[in-house]
């Protein structure tokens, strides 16, 4: 691979040309054999939110498929990698909770399209480009469309087609009962794990067990680590964690520092204080939506116990060394009731630029019924629907490939 890296000053508030400036990084990779030639680019728009750019370690999977064809740009999301992080730091800086707030209101998707055009024009001429948006990537393709839909090309999709028309409340009205299915499946596949579940749980109950940074575990804490459940293999990876869980009557040394590496966010606090915001746009506070809709199966005295999925809830705030600098600021998030439209629901129905997306039927992150009545109100748009990959199917060769065919189908990119 043939690296240029790119640091380009943007405005904090696009609306603010005069607003603080911050820096967006990109990296930018094309076959070596090719690196003089005209090629078409790829953005890649990573997950989240929060979510950096893929660092790859070789010419592999989506990455290698990309540059037979194309020239791939990383984007590292503004607040993320190299580009001006969103720091414990930073935000302490401010004066309050409100303020810290309104700053971290422009590191969402609006944002993040705003900083990509900017890119695609000053970086690239202005010609068109395609976007692969996986995740929370996918929802950024879709503000994209309702923004600037005039700078695309063509659009891959995986995992990520935004509900349009739904809350976060009604997002996690949906996926609750999903991340319940994906625990069942769990105890079906390693029937052992029910007591090992309840037996963490109790020693956990009893109180005084530090983590490595000093946080006491609590039950609802352990119970995060079901944000696995949604990859591959997931169930694999907490059932050995769990495996080895005790030394003697005690949780083990190895353990604990799993669990602390795990769930402390430190390495992407936007994760969390986002994960509702993003859902947010026009009227209406975010709410903490996911504690609001916890149904009671999940509670920490509940047996079987069961572990939760891509949920954020306020106490974490309070418990988390790593989030803990965050918590008024992200209490001020979830009050705010003013937020910028996400998506021109004219616009994408009248969408003319091809679109492919990979709607996985099992994701637990993602509701496929939203996803799908998604693409449903969305013009030029191909639905993929398959059970054959949970959210990270972009690592399987086949994704990607048959995204493009799709594209292909219907005469290829604009």
């Amino acid at each position: 691979m043939h690296v240029r890296e790119h640091v380009v000053p943007v405005p904090l508030d696009w609306s603010d040309p005069s607003s603080e400036r911050i820096d967006v990084f990109a990296r930018e990779l094309v076959d070596p054999a090719r690196k003089d030639e005209e090629l078409p680019v790829l953005l890649y728009l990573a997950g989240g939110p929060g979510g950096k750019a893929p660092r790859p370690l070789a010419p592999n999977g989506w990455v290698g498929q990309a540059l037979e064809s194309h020239r791939i740009l990383l984007l590292d999301q503004r607040g993320t990698g190299r580009s001006t992080p969103v720091t414990a730091r930073r935000i302490a800086a401010f004066d309050d909770g409100h303020a810290a707030a309104a700053y971290l209101a422009h590191f969402r998707a609006d944002s993040i399209v705003a900083d990509a055009e900017h890119l695609r024009k000053t970086l690239f001429g202005g010609e068109r480009w395609s976007t692969l948006g996986q995740s929370y990537g996918g929802f950024t393709t879709l503000v994209y469309l309702s923004q600037a839909p005039e700078g695309l090309a063509a659009c891959y999709i995986t995992g990520g087609l935004a509900p349009i028309t739904a809350d976060a409340t009604e997002v996690y009205r949906r996926t609750y009962p999903r991340v319940a299915q994906k625990n069942a499946e769990f105890r079906r596949r390693y029937p052992h794990v029910a007591d090992r579940l309840a037996a963490i749980a109790d020693r956990l109950a009893a109180g005084d067990v530090r983590l490595p940074d000093g946080d006491l575990l609590t039950v609802r804490r352990f119970q995060l680590l079901g944000i696995d459940f949604g990859m591959k293999p997931g169930y694999e990876r907490v059932h050995w964690l769990l495996d080895e869980a005790f030394d003697g009557d005690e949780l083990a040394d190895g353990f604990l520092s799993q669990v602390e590496a795990a769930t402390s966010f430190r390495g992407n606090p936007l994760y969390a204080v986002l994960q509702e915001a993003i859902y947010a746009s026009g009227a209406g506070a975010p709410a903490w939506a996911a504690q609001a809709e916890r149904p009671a199966e999940f509670a920490a005295e509940a047996r079987p116990l069961l572990l939760t999925g891509e949920m954020m809830y306020p106490w974490m705030f309070e418990e988390i060394a790593g989030l803990r600098p965050f918590h008024a600021a992200t209490e001020a998030l979830h009050a705010r009731t003013e937020w910028p439209e996400l998506y021109d629901l004219d616009r994408l129905a009248a969408n003319d630029v091809p679109v492919a997306a990979a709607v996985y039927f099992d994701d637990m992150y993602v509701d496929s019924g939203l996803q799908l009545d998604t693409a449903s109100r969305v013009g030029n748009l191909q639905a993929w629907v398959t059970n054959e990959f949970e959210h990270d199917g972009i690592g399987s060769d086949r994704v990607l490939t048959h995204l493009t065919e799709l594209i292909r189908s219907v005469g290829g990119p604009r």
